[in-house]
């Protein structure tokens, strides 16, 4: 499936293209992948609706990709042939040592940074290619479509957190409630159980399912909280929930802001920032930006180390515009799975 013309998905429901392309050849370096899954994203709705356009069409989305090793370019052997690898929104970075984001092992900060399925294909296709040293082994505990969104949703979560600088025993929101959040909290409930998680999601199903998940509040996008918060972690792709997250801090907090882009319907919503309602008393605002490879890893074994997966619903490749849509419209219960191959 590619992406061939940037359009809303109120002009077109099916977005999406099926076409032939060539057997991509690894070059140098490189591993060929026969795809078994691939996540879906809302980035894949940046994508196509033109907030973050890919530099070149058609392209090939998909950046949760889990698969098994098929070939090899010159140079490559750090997995063998029939291995299962993961491939994460990173797809590559300069690695140079003079570049102090990668040397620090921050490569999503890297001026060449190189996205997964949108600055080169992605994994919704039967075969795709990496560098090695970007791809990751998939633990034997997880199933392929368990760890799809552990390699996005579950790693920008796992980053987001670290940022949040929320300790065991504090509070924390969660604004939205799909694929990342609904990973954020259940990773919570097992590395800092005393964590406090207050949820804020626009539906009711989506309430209900934070609160079987252990959050000890969910309320609407708009409600107050019964308490203040150390820091918030907002999901959504809107800026309306930017300055209501702000006003739910306590002096001090943090609102993180784990989205690549956000829509353009609510950007006014900024001119409502009350400087001593929303960030007076030390509040601040920090963005995530991609994922580095450190945080998948980690991502990764923290899923085996600690039991807990990811809510999967699991579709066909030739469904993926329709799951595009049901993202976009918030029909969301955890994480949504492209079917590849066998």
């Amino acid at each position: 499936m590619v992406i061939d013309r940037i359009v809303s998905f109120a002009e077109d429901r099916s977005p999406l293209k099926p076409v032939e392309l060539p057997d991509p050849v690894p070059g140098k370096g490189e591993i060929l992948i026969r795809v078994s899954v691939c996540g879906v994203c809302h980035t894949e709705l940046d994508e196509i609706e033109g907030r973050m356009p890919p530099p070149r069409l058609p392209v090939v989305p998909g950046h949760q990709v889990v698969g098994r090793v098929v070939g090899h370019g010159p140079g490559s052997g750090r997995f063998s042939s029939g291995d299962r690898v993961g491939v994460a929104w990173i797809y590559s970075a300069c690695g140079k040592g003079s570049c102090g984001h990668c040397a620090g092992g921050n490569e999503n900060l890297c001026p060449d940074f190189v996205a997964t399925g949108r600055d080169v294909n992605g994994g919704y296709a039967e075969l795709m290619t990496v560098l090695e040293d970007f791809a990751y082994p998939i633990p034997s505990a997880l199933s392929d479509a368990e760890a799809a969104p552990l390699l996005c949703a579950g790693a920008i979560g796992w980053r987001s957190l670290r940022l949040s600088g929320v300790a065991d025993g504090g509070r924390l929101g969660l604004t939205g409630f799909g694929a990342s959040g609904h990973l954020m909290l259940k990773l919570l409930s097992h590395i800092q159980p005393q964590t406090e998680v207050f949820v804020f999601a626009r539906s009711q199903e989506e309430q209900e399912f934070a609160r079987e998940l252990g959050a000890v509040w969910a309320g609407d996008t708009a409600a107050d909280p019964p308490r203040k918060l150390d820091a918030v972690v907002d999901t959504t792709p809107v800026w309306k929930p930017v300055v209501e997250s702000l006003n739910d801090l306590g002096p001090g907090g943090r609102l993180v802001i784990n989205a690549i882009r956000k829509e353009d319907a609510d950007k006014d919503s900024l001119l409502r920032i009350d400087y001593p309602t929303h960030l007076w008393m030390e509040k601040e605002i920090k963005s995530v930006a991609n994922v580095a490879r450190r945080d998948v890893r980690e991502m990764l074994e923290l899923a085996v180390e600690a039991g807990f997966r990811p809510e999967v619903e699991v579709f066909q490749l030739e469904e993926a515009s329709q799951v595009l849509y049901e993202l976009k419209t918030g029909q969301i219960r955890g994480a949504k799975v492209l079917k590849i191959s066998a």
